[in-house]
């Protein structure tokens, strides 16, 4: 889970993963224009979010579509849940 929470706290990766999540599925061309980075940085954002669980991806033709591990962010909701709670 560590993993997961250090990859989230990078800003850009952070908003990548809200728009991704927001949607059942979004392509890499309509992730890119939302900020103003390398094609390359943003690959490497997309690549550790993947690495870390929170998102999957499939390549069809040149495009790459991205969509949440919803499983994922239900442990982190549960995690963050559970620590609110009173002891």
């Amino acid at each position: 889970m560590a993993g997961m929470f250090k990859a989230l706290g990078d800003p850009a990766r952070l908003r990548m993963a809200a728009m991704i999540a927001a949607v059942p599925e979004l392509c890499v061309c309509e992730i890119a224009p939302a900020f103003t980075l390398s094609s390359a940085t943003i690959s490497h954002h997309l690549k550790t979010l993947r690495e870390a669980g929170l998102v999957d991806c499939e390549r069809r033709g040149t495009f790459v579509y991205y969509w949440a591990r919803h499983e994922a962010l239900a442990e982190l909701a549960a995690l963050l849940d559970g620590a609110r709670q009173p002891a």
